[in-house]
């Protein structure tokens, strides 16, 4: 019998069965707290578990006899004073974590009828839930790599080529933004960072950090892997050598290449500012790929508890382009 391709043995879930398991905002909410609150309601100002239905008045569900204030399930994660419907979050979530290239702001908001501008701080705070998680250590073997993103030079103003010029920059990393990431073959699990540098610290330290002692490292050719306190082993890329028995990086380009797919092809532009939360989103979608749809959802949703993002600080000025809202 031949097997059905693709992650057959998932449990996903079409769009025409979400529509039937969320018809309406109560449904929403429901399920919501039965993420965040699996033991049981509580207040998230204070923790206390003495709450009760608040007064319609009150303009929030919940109300606390503990802090005396009233409060819903969105406060105190990536949701706090989102007037988006609970409804539209779950669409939301469901479309980022079933496309594995990311979805545009430009696509989500006309998908679910909000503004352009509210679907990319709701695509934002999806993208923070994956923020600062604890990258596990990796027994091994592991492949590491590292990429680069930013605009073309074909695209600069001729005044900034001018300046690269000037400054003596050449053609390939120059004037980019690297990234720098590590598979364990054993798990599969991927872990990427952006970085300011490429040098020996930065990227063994990286390695390191993430590994364990008794790790198998593989790498390219590249200078900056040599020394590295682990059993260490690279292939020449250089002289057209990409795999060695099993000497190669071929899992982590794979991560890079659907990265790279979700750059050219959906987003067209990921800012430096902002980098960092689209490679976490990535990663966090790779390392949970195994699970079901409504599993990814529901760790995506407990994940943003505690997370707050303010929009202010997503398009403040911090000397890095914001670049483009996709």
């Amino acid at each position: 019998m031949t097997k059905a391709p693709g992650k057959h043995y998932r449990e996903g879930i079409s769009i025409m069965e979400l529509t039937d398991m969320f018809p309406t905002e109560d449904s929403a909410r429901d399920w919501f707290e039965s993420v965040v609150w699996p033991e049981g309601r509580y207040c998230p100002r204070c923790g206390c578990t003495h709450t009760k239905v608040a007064a319609k008045t009150s303009g929030l569900p919940y109300y606390c006899h503990g802090c005396h204030e009233a409060f819903s399930v969105k406060i105190g994660t990536a949701l706090e004073r989102s007037r988006v419907p609970l409804r539209k979050w779950v669409f939301a979530i469901y479309l980022e974590m079933t496309s594995l290239k990311g979805v545009s702001s430009m696509k989500l908001h006309r998908d679910i009828k909000v503004t352009q501008k509210t679907a990319w701080f709701m695509l934002q705070r999806i993208r923070e839930a994956w923020a600062g998680e604890a990258e596990e250590v990796f027994k091994g073997p592991v492949e590491v790599d590292e990429t680069y993103f930013g605009g073309k030079r074909a695209n600069m103003s001729k005044a900034k080529r001018k300046a690269l010029k000037e400054a003596g920059a050449g053609r390939g990393s120059v004037g980019k933004t690297a990234v720098l990431g590590i598979k364990d073959r054993e798990t599969n699990q991927v872990a990427a960072r952006v970085v300011q540098s490429t040098d020996a610290p930065t990227l063994q330290g990286f390695v390191e950090g993430v590994t364990d002692e008794a790790a198998k490292v593989y790498s390219d050719e590249a200078a900056a892997y040599k020394g590295i306190d682990r059993d260490h082993e690279w292939v020449n890329h250089s002289v057209g050598e990409y795999v060695r028995e099993m000497a190669h990086t071929n899992g982590m380009e794979s991560f890079w290449s659907m990265l790279r797919r979700g750059y050219q092809g959906v987003y067209h532009k990921m800012s430096a500012k902002h980098l960092q939360r689209y490679v976490d989103e990535f990663a966090g979608r790779h390392n949970i790929r195994e699970a079901g749809t409504m599993k990814q959802m529901q760790k995506v949703v407990a994940r943003m508890v505690g997370k707050r993002i303010m929009y202010r600080d997503l398009i403040a000025d911090n000397g890095l382009s914001s670049g483009a809202r996709s």
